[in-house]
């Protein structure tokens, strides 16, 4: 299983595709098949059948990305960057923004 610098919860950037330039939200990583599905980003319709929880008909998804193809968003620029790892004085662990030395 592979480790990956993005995780849930992650504000990314879609950098290629037909959604290239969306942000949205990390809502799963799905590191078997080194994919991530992004809030806003990759929907699809899908005709679904009513059941006892949903109404059916046409729903909207968001299918997984390959996670080669989002970036992290810097949050003091906004812009895609690179995610890099800096331990604290209190030898705590943390990820940082390259673009802006920000913590993420």
């Amino acid at each position: 299983m592979a480790k990956f610098k993005i995780k849930k919860g992650d504000q990314v950037i879609v950098t290629t595709g037909r959604d290239k330039g969306k942000k949205g939200e990390v809502l799963k990583v799905i590191s078997e098949a080194s994919r991530v599905i992004v809030a806003g980003a990759n929907t699809v319709k899908r005709h679904e059948r009513a059941s006892q929880t949903s109404a059916g008909g046409i729903v909207e998804k968001e299918r997984s990305v390959h996670i080669s193809n989002v970036a992290i968003v810097d949050p003091k620029t906004e812009k895609a960057t690179r995610v890099g790892f800096k331990v604290l004085d209190n030898g705590e662990k943390v990820r940082v923004a390259k673009r802006s030395g920000e913590t993420l």
